[in-house]
């Protein structure tokens, strides 16, 4: 195991000197470093142990480490992306610990998680961790350590009891799952003792001081960036999307108290800015901000934006980027169709489209990112058309306005009106069809892998039954294939590939998740869903 770059970290924190009988803690991260130290929650996270005397933090990542503790009491992985719990299980393994969480005893450290993949659902990976922390780590973290500490001296069994009382702290051992049978749905999740909660509901941070920057290095995927986070969540709550429904309710950082200082620290050690958020532009003070950014000052500060709503795309926000060394912008638009887009609940007409790629061009940009989705639930031949005459429009109406159309299939997540359709067996055709018609106008179409969103899907519907097929797979690889032969192999112990990511579920049964209450009940989930079955063709589901 290698070392790490520290010589080219730039601190934005200081680090706390750990008392003689602090909690040793590794907080790994299961991708390379410069993937990992460009990942803003990681960041903050690993800031919030640092700066604690009573915890001493090492830090882990698939290339490399700081100097480990010989007896970690505690391991935490930080887990952003579904395929990386492949590097999970690798890295348990070069530390001797159990992949299973069965299998460990006093002489291994805890081994807890966060992040998006596992608050979204940490079912698939539930028998590989003994603790998954549920939310916000602004809210979590520090009352994890602290009933960590009250228990740090008692047995294995008695520490996960305790902490499974503390609101959004999840211990999956402490909850037994049963089925109709073993390749059928789930007939119920339920605690295995009394005293610990029959659901576990995320922990959401409310305030009004958001995530930036702790720490700026070259080596960094986004090169020497210093990465500020303006809004959280988004107020659009487009049916299938997990950055909304999972991250409600829409917070935005105040910006004369949070983040124009947090803008001002960081730019003392780089010159590359990174605004983050799921809807940027939809902070109430966004001109406030970029009269602040405008200033002859920060004339050499590079500016670069998440991707924007559509009708928020003026002159001065990119003029303003063009000052500041950005070609493009990026807008999801999902569909072409109108009326597709009024089944998602996404608040965007066409014409409004049209005029942000006019905007674009006649202030500056030279490169226009569009991103949409095949597959959609409801989606009908014409919605695809749609799609194309767009984009003979705005090829019309932005003549050399460079355009790109990144294309995904439709994947449904958990805590989203969406969770209950599948995967639109066709979408793979559809995103053919896309590509057989936009890249004749001189649309750069960027398809992503059909494949790899089956297994996107499987794992985003997953219940703890795929933790043996997950632990398999790996040996043979992370293609379509693997999977399929990893099933074969484990045929009558699990449901069939089909049923977790094509198979539309039923509104009332229970779901892998059920016992993990996320922002919104499944009531209201359930009504949001009828509201986008009112714009299906005939009010039938087509399409799927």
């Amino acid at each position: 195991m290698t070392s790490l770059p520290l010589s080219l970290e730039r601190l934005l924190f200081t680090a706390a000197t750990p008392l003689p009988d602090a909690v040793p803690i590794i907080y790994a991260f299961p991708n390379e470093y410069s993937v990992g130290i460009t990942s803003l929650g990681y960041q903050v996270i690993w800031a919030m142990l640092a700066t604690r005397p009573d915890v001493q933090v090492s830090r882990l990542f698939t290339d490399g480490a700081e100097p480990l503790p010989a007896d970690p009491e505690l391991l935490g992985f930080s887990l952003s992306w579904e395929l990386d719990y492949v590097n999970v299980l690798t890295q348990l393994e070069s530390l001797e610990i159990p992949i299973w969480s069965r299998d460990r005893t006093a002489d291994h450290p805890l081994v807890f998680g966060g992040g998006p993949v596992l608050t979204a659902n940490p079912e698939p990976f539930a028998n590989f961790f003994d603790v998954v922390l549920l939310g916000d780590g602004e809210r979590l973290l520090g009352d994890f350590i602290e009933a960590y500490k009250t228990v740090r001296g008692c047995d294995r069994a008695t520490q996960l009891r305790h902490l499974a009382t503390i609101p959004g702290v999840y211990v999956p051992a402490l909850y037994d799952v049963t089925y109709t049978d073993s390749t059928g749905a789930i007939a119920a999740i339920r605690p295995v003792e009394s005293g610990i909660p029959a659901v576990v509901e995320k922990q959401t941070y409310r305030g009004s001081v958001l995530s930036a920057s702790t720490v700026v290095t070259e080596k960094a995927a986004w090169e020497n960036i210093y990465m500020v986070e303006v809004v959280r969540s988004c107020p659009e709550m487009c049916r299938f999307c997990l950055a909304s429904y999972l991250t409600l309710p829409f917070r935005v950082a105040d910006v004369d108290s949070s983040l124009i200082p947090a803008i001002a620290r960081g730019l003392t050690v780089t010159n590359r800015l990174g605004l983050l958020g799921a809807s940027v532009t939809q902070h109430p003070e966004f001109e406030a901000l970029l009269d602040y950014l405008n200033q002859p000052e920060f004339d050499d500060v590079r500016v670069s934006i998440a991707s924007v709503r559509t009708n928020t795309v003026t002159p001065k926000l990119v003029e303003t980027l063009v000052k500041h060394d950005t070609k493009s912008v990026t807008i999801a638009v999902e569909t072409g169709s109108d009326r597709l887009r009024r089944v998602i609940n996404k608040k965007l007409e066409t014409t409004e489209i049209i005029e942000a790629a006019s905007i674009a061009k006649a202030s500056g940009l030279s490169h226009l990112k569009l991103y949409g989705m095949a597959g959609i639930p409801g989606e009908v031949a014409e919605d695809l058309d749609a799609t194309v005459q767009m984009f003979k429009a705005i090829k019309k109406a932005a003549p050399g306005l460079r355009l790109s159309f990144g294309c995904s299939t439709f994947v449904p997540k958990s805590h989203t009106p969406f969770q209950w359709f599948g995967v639109n067996p066709q979408a793979e055709k559809r995103l053919q069809h896309l590509q057989k018609h936009l890249r004749p106008l001189g649309v750069d179409f960027r398809p992503e892998s059909y494949n790899w969103s089956v297994i996107q899907a499987l794992i985003s519907r997953g219940d703890r039954r795929l933790s043996p097929l997950l632990e398999l797979t790996r040996h043979y690889g992370d293609t379509l294939g693997s999977y399929r032969r990893a099933f074969k192999e484990l045929r009558g112990k699990l449901p069939e590939l089909d049923y977790y990511v094509h198979a539309d579920w039923q509104p009332g049964q229970t779901l892998p998740w059920s016992h993990l209450q996320g922002p919104l009940p499944e009531a209201t989930l359930l009504k949001h869903l009828d509201s986008a079955k009112e714009h299906f063709p005939d009010g039938k589901l087509v399409g799927v």
